[in-house]
């Protein structure tokens, strides 16, 4: 701004200063990593990302809740990203099947399980630990 010019358009400066402000701010290199994003809409989950999206055992991505609602709107009750159907038992084994292959996305989902007690499995600490250990072997975040 010129001097001059100042009181006529201080405001709007002001603003724009703001703007670029943090503009350089938030390009920073402060970037979240790949799991945090939705596979369909490719839009960050917004944190806590678990009150925000949802993993299914079928393919352990994590969805976020606005793309699984649209499916669902749409009548596809099957997994929003992979459209797999899966009911009942299959849960175990599509989720071995993964944790057999070293997805290390599962591997972790699984040690979730395991620590909290969840879906088909007993709260046992210690295996989770196990598990948490390996999926950081095989390079979970």
């Amino acid at each position: 701004c010129q001097n001059v010019h100042l009181e006529q358009h201080k405001t709007a400066c002001e603003k724009r200063a703001a703007e670029l402000h943090d503009e350089r701010l938030y390009s920073l290199g402060h970037e979240r990593p790949e799991e945090d994003f939705c596979p369909i809409c490719t839009l960050p989950i917004p944190l806590p990302m678990a009150r925000h999206s949802g993993a299914r055992s079928c393919c352990i991505k994590l969805v976020c809740h606005g793309c699984t609602c649209a499916a669902s709107a749409r009548g596809m009750l099957n997994c929003p990203f992979c459209r797999a159907s899966v009911d009942g038992d299959e849960h175990a084994m599509l989720a071995q099947k993964r944790v057999d292959a070293k997805d290390p996305a599962a591997v972790e989902w699984l040690a979730r399980r395991y620590f909290f007690g969840e879906v088909w499995l007993e709260k046992d600490a210690s295996r989770a630990v196990e598990l948490w250990t390996e999926a950081a072997e095989l390079g979970s975040i």
